[in-house]
C-alpha cells in the first residue's frame, strides 16, 4: 500500500534549491566559505582580534548557509514557525556585510607578497593569498544572492527583501561599528551632549532590530496598526535623531572649545581617542544617509508579512 502522506507540490526533495540561480549562489557560498576557512586553518594562520573575527565570520556564514540549503532542499522550511523569506533575505544581507569586512581585514592584516619567516615560509604566504582570493569570491556569492532575491519595483515581496528591509540590516551593521568605536576609548562620557548621541545610536539600533525581528518572526500583522506606516514613522524619527547626533558629536569632539580639531601628535596609534571619535562621526553621517534613503524607499514598499 502506498503512503497516504504526499508532500505538497511534488517530491520531498526540491532540486531547485541547488539548481536555480539563487540555489547556485548558495552552493557557491558553501564551496567558497569552506575553502576559505580551510586554507586559513590549515596553513594560512590567523591571530589576534582581526583573525578571530574573520574565522568567526566565515564559520558563522558557512553554518547558516548550510542550514538554509538543507532546509530548502528538503522543504523543511515550511515546518518552521517564522517567515522564511524574511529570514533568508536578512541573513544574505548580513552575510554580505560580514564577508565583505572579512575580505578586507584578512588581506590587510595577514597577507604579504614577501615570504614569511621560517618555519612558515612561502607556503603560508601562498595559503594566505589563496584565502584572500576565496574570501573575495565568497563576498561576491552573497552579494549575488542579495541581487537575485531583492524585490523589484512593483513586486509584492517579504519586507526584508525590499530595499527598505535590506537597509535595516546595513543600518544595524553600521551602528555596531559605531558602538565598537565608542567603547574603544572614545571619551563619550565627558559631556551630556555626547551621551545624548550614544542614546540616539542605542535607541535607533534597538528599534531597527525590533523591526527586523518582527519581520523575521512573521508578527508584523498583529501590531494593531499597519506595519508599513509604523516603519515610515519610525524611520522619520530616526532621521531626526541622527541629524541631531550628526550636529552634536562633531561639535563636542572637534571644536577647539570642547575637543581637538586635529589629531594630537603625541596620541598613540591604535589607542587614540581622537581616532575613535572620528570613526563615530564618519559612520554617524553614513547611517544618517542610510536612514534618509530608507525613508524615501519605505513610502513605496508593498510586502507580504507571511512570505
Amino acid at each position: 500500500m502506498g503512503s497516504t502522506m504526499e508532500p505538497p507540490g511534488g517530491g520531498y526533495l526540491h532540486l531547485g534549491a541547488v539548481t536555480s540561480p539563487v540555489g547556485t549562489a548558495r552552493v557557491l557560498q558553501l564551496a567558497f566559505g569552506c575553502t576559505t576557512f580551510s586554507l586559513v586553518a590549515h596553513r594560512g594562520g590567523f591571530a589576534g582580534v582581526q583573525g578571530t573575527f574573520c574565522m568567526a565570520t566565515w564559520s558563522f556564514c558557512f553554518t547558516l548557509s548550510g542550514l538554509v540549503v538543507a532546509c530548502e532542499f528538503t522543504r523543511l522550511h515550511s515546518c518552521l514557525h517564522f517567515s522564511w523569506g524574511n529570514f533568508t533575505a536578512a541573513f544574505a544581507m548580513l552575510a554580505t556585510l560580514l564577508s565583505a569586512t572579512a575580505a578586507v581585514i584578512y588581506p590587510l592584516y595577514f597577507t604579504r607578497m614577501e615570504c614569511l619567516p621560517e618555519p612558515s615560509g612561502c607556503t603560508a604566504r601562498d595559503f594566505r593569498l589563496a584565502a584572500s582570493v576565496f574570501a573575495g569570491l565568497l563576498f561576491l556569492a552573497y552579494a549575488a544572492e542579495v541581487a537575485l532575491t531583492r524585490a523589484r519595483p512593483g513586486q509584492v515581496a517579504s519586507y526584508m527583501a525590499t530595499v527598505s528591509g535590506l537597509l535595516k540590516i546595513v543600518q544595524a551593521f553600521v551602528a555596531c561599528i559605531i558602538f565598537g568605536a565608542l567603547v574603544h576609548d572614545s571619551q563619550y562620557g565627558r559631556y551630556v551632549a555626547t551621551q545624548w548621541c550614544v542614546a540616539v545610536y542605542s535607541l535607533c539600533f534597538l528599534a531597527t532590530m525590533a523591526v527586523v525581528a518582527l519581520s523575521v518572526m512573521g508578527h508584523t500583522g498583529g501590531l494593531g496598526c499597519p506595519f508599513d506606516r509604523l516603519v515610515v514613522v519610525y524611520t522619520f524619527l530616526a532621521v531626526l535623531l541622527y541629524l541631531s547626533a550628526a550636529v552634536i558629536w562633531p561639535v563636542f569632539c572637534f571644536d577647539p572649545k570642547y575637543g581637538e580639531p586635529r589629531r594630537p601628535p603625541d596620541c598613540p596609534r591604535g589607542s587614540c581617542p581622537w581616532d575613535s571619535q572620528l570613526v563615530v562621526a564618519t559612520f554617524t553621517y553614513i547611517n544618517l544617509l542610510l536612514y534618509v534613503a530608507d525613508l524615501a524607499y519605505s513610502q513605496r514598499i508593498r510586502f507580504v508579512p507571511t512570505l
